[in-house]
């Protein structure tokens, strides 16, 4: 499978043997879900953190043990920032310093998929440094994983080089990072990449660079390690659909505010064209996230054949003829659901190919105005102002049940 065999290609030829074998391990539905992860995984550090911490149920439930993940290299090369990025907790924070030696043990802490230990320097000379280095070489030795960071300003000189080989001859599957690219010129980082990648016998997409300060290409690095274990893809995989759910959530909840406010306009009813407008530039954010290949035309397409704006008025003409109900009200309530209803089978389209029946359409967008119209009754029997408006949906729907999870809309929907 060809964009496994890429992925596969990034890492070194060892790793790559230990990769495979975990691969060939994996059932169909593993499989896919891997394969869907190295399309959509988060380059946003913030992001990544997001979609750990939501793996992390499923694998306190899957691990007997987690897999302990050592960073080791030379002193000062930035191996403690690293693993204060992967940390699960702040509490664990490993101290930082520009001067070599901060770190004078090894410290361990969870992160998440697995527990990722901090060690110090292994490259140093002296009573001190030898001490250092065979804590550093120990922990090396005990680990199932190792990250080999070293520093892009300082390259790869006759220690770092040896090193390389001490930390190769454990046999451990392990990857390359290249710490402080920030500091090397844009021009210039090829070039330092290639040449890094030449000392020490791999090829240039085999060294990671990195600012471990930033968390710059941290998600390489993780899902890298999480290929080497089943359980952990296992456990990305579960937690996907619903990361991709709450990324789109965001969107959503942006394009209902608006919708509604649209609605408050002097304008017919439930206006066909802003609202689809809306709507298409709420399903091409949510076809990024879900990496579907779609075109802004092809988004409008897509809106209008779903028809929830002539859904939407023929809505409004059958609870217009309730009593005690203000238009706007109406229409600020049924404008804002069918534009959730939209994202929501959007995103069943994106998944499955499948799109949702006109009944199931119709029942989801009922309940779901039943609900919009409690939150916009809140502001009172006066016409609100278009930033309240905005405010009162984008809060409501921020912090509803929904916002986490989508379990309900795919009971109603009977998915």
């Amino acid at each position: 499978m060809s964009t496994f065999d890429d992925f596969l290609n990034h890492f070194p030829a060892d790793v790559q043997n230990s990769i495979r074998l975990v691969w060939d391990t994996l059932g169909p539905n593993e499989k896919t879900s891997f394969l869907a992860l190295i399309a959509s995984f988060p380059l946003d550090t913030r992001l990544v953190k997001g979609l750990i911490q939501m793996s992390t149920a499923q694998v306190r439930q899957t691990f007997g043990r987690k897999h302990n993940v050592a960073i080791i290299g030379p002193a000062n090369v930035g191996k403690s920032t690293l693993y204060n990025q992967m940390l699960h907790s702040k509490q664990d924070l490993a101290a930082v310093g520009p001067l070599p030696g901060t770190t004078r043990q090894t410290q361990q802490a969870d992160a998440g998929l697995f527990n990722v230990v901090d060690t110090p320097g292994a490259d140093a000379v002296g009573e001190q440094g030898e001490r250092e280095r065979g804590l550093a070489l120990s922990a090396a030795a005990q680990a199932d994983f190792l990250v080999l960071v070293f520093d892009a300003v300082q390259g790869i000189k006759r220690s770092e080089l040896e090193l390389f080989r001490d930390l190769a001859n454990l046999k451990k599957p392990f990857l390359v990072a290249l710490n402080k690219t920030d500091l090397v010129s844009r021009k210039d980082l090829d070039s330092v990449i290639a040449q890094s990648a030449t000392h020490l016998g791999l090829k240039p997409q085999q060294v990671i660079p990195i600012v471990a300060k930033e968390g710059k290409n941290l998600s390489r690095l993780l899902l890298a390690i999480a290929a080497t274990e089943p359980a952990m893809i296992a456990a990305l995989g579960q937690a996907l659909p619903e990361y991709r759910w709450q990324l789109a959530w965001r969107s959503i909840v942006s394009a209902a505010s608006i919708s509604a406010v649209i609605a408050l306009a002097p304008l017919p009813v439930i206006d066909f064209i802003p609202l689809v407008i809306t709507q298409s530039v709420m399903v091409l954010g949510i076809a990024r996230i879900y990496n579907y290949r779609l075109t802004p035309q092809r988004a409008t397409e897509l809106v209008t054949t779903f028809g929830m704006a002539f859904l939407a008025r023929t809505i409004f003409q059958q609870l217009s003829e309730l009593e005690g109900i203000a238009g706007w009200l109406l229409s600020a309530a049924i404008a804002s659901s069918t534009t959730v209803v939209m994202g929501y089978a959007a995103i069943i389209w994106f998944e499955r190919g499948q799109k949702l029946t006109p009944e199931t359409l119709k029942k989801l967008t009922q309940n779901m105005t039943a609900y919009m119209l409690e939150i916009v009754k809140g502001l009172g029997k006066h016409k609100p102002s278009r930033k309240e408006l905005e405010a009162r949906i984008a809060s409501s729907l921020g912090e509803s049940p929904l916002a986490e999870s989508r379990k309900a809309l795919d009971k109603e929907a009977e998915l």
